[in-house]
């Protein structure tokens, strides 16, 4: 009985800390780089390329379950090539080299965009 009460607990607990997670608030630490300046560094490049002037697009969030060292340079960011057989267009956001770390060099996460309607 004390277990089933412990474990309610912990995951009524575990709820309420996942309902106030946001991208908006997932910011960068010294370890990690946050889905927000990615999602930022999307946003900046589609802006680009949206006063182009031809079509017209916006971000919508990054994957929440991406989790990628910090980025030791400053990010890029660029069309996936459709080479990757993505189903939907999406823009590369590239650290070309992370801090020293003993999982990855480099990385780059996918941002879904789509198309503002006319």
């Amino acid at each position: 009985m004390l277990r089933s009460i412990l474990f309610t607990a912990a995951l009524s607990a575990c709820v309420t800390c996942l309902a106030a997670w946001s991208i908006d608030s997932d910011r960068s630490t010294p370890d990690k780089h946050g889905l927000f300046e990615i999602r930022e560094e999307a946003r900046r490049f589609i802006a680009q390329e949206n006063a182009k002037g031809h079509e017209q697009w916006s971000v919508l969030e990054p994957n929440a379950k991406v989790l990628v060292p910090r980025c030791a340079v400053p990010l890029q960011a660029h069309w996936t090539p459709k080479s990757l057989g993505r189903s939907k267009p999406s823009v590369a956001v590239i650290c070309a080299a992370a801090v020293p770390n003993e999982v990855m060099r480099q990385w780059d996460v996918h941002v879904p965009v789509r198309q503002k309607p006319d």
